[in-house]
């Protein structure tokens, strides 16, 4: 199943409060190691306010994350290189040594990366870092090329890495507003 489909899966009832959870940073931490072996265990929330504002919270997020080509780029410094000439093709882009560009190709790098952008991760690396990693060419041992991000759009890719960093930081600000994970306690005797 790919994102998409799995994000479009959680409209069930209890899918937005679920999704909002397994973003929260304390499950994160706390979950960490279960979550590279088995299928995440949602806990219930301990209060009523707590599991409604976990559910909008998770609405948002998912409706942000499907709908993420939709969202505003974020406007980053376009620095191009006089001595180059023009270009939107992507061989293999990177983050410059201090993490606040993205030198895109020979012509021109892409300035003004927040730092928080890099608090919002999937797995073990950010978001940004995932389509910098994702978006490249690949070849094979011959030199052939077997995989090219490049698109008829030229601007594509430059549109995707504003909108992957607008998303990032408005995943960042809702995990933020998320109230305190606070797991309710079952009564003696009744299984977990």
């Amino acid at each position: 199943m790919d994102c998409t489909s799995l994000l479009r899966s959680l409209s069930s009832p209890r899918g937005p409060l679920h999704y909002a959870v397994l973003h929260h940073p304390k499950f994160r931490a706390n979950y960490t190691e279960s979550l590279k072996r088995e299928l995440a265990r949602v806990p219930l929330s301990a209060t009523n306010s707590d599991f409604h504002a976990f559910a909008k919270a998770g609405k948002r997020l998912i409706d942000l994350h499907v709908k993420y080509e939709e969202q505003k780029p974020f406007p980053l410094k376009r620095i191009e290189n006089p001595d180059a000439r023009l270009n939107w093709r992507v061989e293999a882009m990177k983050l410059n040594g201090d993490r606040d560009a993205i030198i895109y190709n020979e012509f021109f790098t892409l300035a003004g990366i927040p730092r928080e952008v890099f608090e919002y991760r999937l797995g073990n690396r950010s978001a940004l870092e995932w389509v910098i990693d994702q978006y490249r060419v690949n070849r094979d041992d011959n030199g052939n090329m077997i995989s090219d991000p490049n698109r008829d759009d030229e601007e594509y890719i430059v549109r995707l890495l504003g909108q992957v960093i607008t998303v990032s930081l408005a995943t960042r600000e809702i995990i933020a507003s998320l109230p305190p994970l606070a797991i309710m306690d079952f009564p003696s005797g009744e299984s977990k």
